[in-house]
């Protein structure tokens, strides 16, 4: 058997939802549930990114210098190219350039 508070509740509020305007729309009490856990959320994320950013280190270290290998009086040098590679101005074929 129902509990009679609960069917007293029920015929008291009845009357009073009569009272308010049918055409007037209002979020009402699961708006104001949706827009806290959302509210909520962006908090805890916020916090989150908080705690995140603290980590990273925007300070930008110098770049430091090739260190050169120490060579061998034996060995050839880098720099010497192994053969005479063609430049721009000599042509690599016996066909004029430009045609």
């Amino acid at each position: 058997m129902p509990d009679m508070d609960a069917i007293q509740a029920v015929a008291f509020a009845a009357p009073l939802a009569k009272e308010l305007d049918e055409n007037k729309v209002t979020p009402g009490v699961l708006g104001f549930i949706v827009f806290a856990v959302m509210a909520g959320g962006v908090w805890m994320l916020m916090k989150s990114m908080n705690r995140h950013m603290d980590m990273v280190n925007f300070e930008e270290t110098p770049a430091q210098p090739p260190v050169a290998a120490p060579q061998s009086p034996n060995a050839e040098s880098p720099a010497a190219p192994a053969a005479k590679r063609p430049t721009e101005s000599e042509p690599t074929s016996a066909a004029p350039r430009g045609e």
